[in-house]
């Protein structure tokens, strides 16, 4: 039987949720709610200008060599890579499923990959584009960017945020629409026509729900000490805290706080840093300390530690899916969640291999609905794994750059 903890509710009179999404994808109805037939010149349902629609997922991976700044494109479905801007002494490489985000001194570069998704609940749209260089913006390396399909909020170092027009940077443009005011805590995650946010609330860090102008709707009695780390899922969004996580959902209008406690005593080396998961899926992966692995069911709300050994990166696509775990081997390792035991493993995939870090730079294990990749940056390859085939290699990509960050699209 799941036990939950400390449910707080609160749904005030003012708090009235946007549609994120425009275009609906029911059927269109008369005035006798009989369905009306739609004219032959109505634009085609899932259309988006300037893109192609495929009936499947079309991924891509962002990828660059900080030294040299090269950065390149790899088409999953093609087998062809891009060319695109230099970006030198990137750090991270982030992304919010369509654009990905260079973080250096200098700024932040974004790049459109021209992939991405639109998930409806019970159907996905997928769809490609032309890739391009969006610009930079002017932000240090640690800047923290989280989108939805209307705004993508950039918070820096300092906890200053600005929101952008998402509309804006789909067409090539930076534009920025709001500077939020005051200093949060962690990134600000856009959420279902609002924005959560972390604030200190006389020595104590607090959640609060914001309007897409920044204003409080609701300031909830919800602690999160010393916030590190945020996953969207389906069934909310996660932020990690010092005792564990708190998972925030909305429903009707009205916002739940959910505590997921760690269950036991963990000393701050083993907390989770942040979270890693195939994008939507509600198991999350992240480091616990430095020879094993957090596996959150976001469903279950049960934090599990699995003993890996030394770890490099870590990712599951969930839902019954083994654990993947890259060691300092080289080699890939899958486990039983369930039980903890090792079930397969690969070959040495990587030419040399180190522990993970903070700073973004080793290598990572992207995770979609059928495959896995991991990025060997000395050897210059990209491998694709099949998780469901006892982690059976399906391709290797050679390149002609170092892929020291990867960040996948499209998903």
């Amino acid at each position: 039987m799941t036990v939950r903890r400390n449910v707080t509710p609160w749904a005030p009179a003012v708090l009235v949720l946007t549609a994120l999404l425009t275009t609906s994808c029911g059927e269109e109805k008369d005035n006798d709610s009989r369905t009306a037939p739609i004219p032959s010149s109505a634009t085609p349902h899932g259309y988006v200008e300037g893109a192609q629609e495929a009936a499947e997922q079309r991924s891509r991976l962002l990828l660059n060599d900080p030294d040299s700044g090269n950065s390149r494109v790899l088409d999953l479905t093609t087998g062809k890579v891009h060319k695109t801007a230099q970006v030198e002494g990137a750090v991270r490489l982030g992304t919010d499923g369509r654009f990905g985000y260079l973080h250096a001194s200098g700024g932040t570069h974004v790049l459109d990959s021209g992939a991405w998704m639109v998930d409806h609940g019970d159907h996905v749209h997928y769809y490609s584009a032309s890739i391009r260089d969006v610009g930079d913006l002017s932000v240090g390396p640690q800047a923290q960017v989280r989108s939805d399909v209307v705004v993508t909020a950039v918070t820096d170092e300092d906890g200053q945020t600005v929101l952008y027009d998402r509309s804006k940077l789909e067409k090539g443009k930076i534009a920025s629409s709001r500077t939020l005011a005051g200093a949060y805590a962690g990134a600000v995650v856009p959420y279902e026509g609002h924005l959560l946010a972390l604030a200190d609330e006389g020595g104590t860090t607090k959640l609060v729900v914001l309007d897409r102008k920044g204003q409080r709707v609701a300031s909830p009695d919800v602690e999160c000490e010393e916030p590190r780390g945020d996953a969207v899922t389906r069934r909310g969004v996660v932020l990690g805290c010092a005792d564990g996580a708190l998972l925030v959902r909305e429903e009707d209008g009205a916002f739940t706080a959910e505590e997921i406690p760690y269950g036991e005593d963990v000393s701050a080396k083993e907390r989770a840093p942040s979270f890693r998961q195939r994008p939507g899926s509600d198991t999350l992966t992240a480091p616990a300390g430095d020879d094993a692995v957090w596996v959150l069911d976001v469903t279950e709300r049960t934090w599990t530690r699995v003993s890996t050994g030394p770890v490099v990166a870590a990712n599951t696509a969930g839902e019954g899916s083994p654990l993947l775990v890259l060691g300092t081997d080289g080699s890939l390792h899958g486990y039983d969640i369930a039980t903890g035991k090792q079930i397969t493993r690969t070959k040495p995939l990587l030419t040399r291999a180190e522990r993970a870090d903070t700073d973004g730079s080793t290598p990572v294990i992207e995770v979609d609905r059928s495959r896995a990749y991991v990025n060997d940056p000395e050897g210059k390859k990209v491998f694709e794994i099949d998780y469901n085939d006892d982690l059976r290699i399906a391709r290797s990509f050679d390149l002609d750059i170092e892929p020291v960050l990867m960040a996948e699209t499209g998903r």
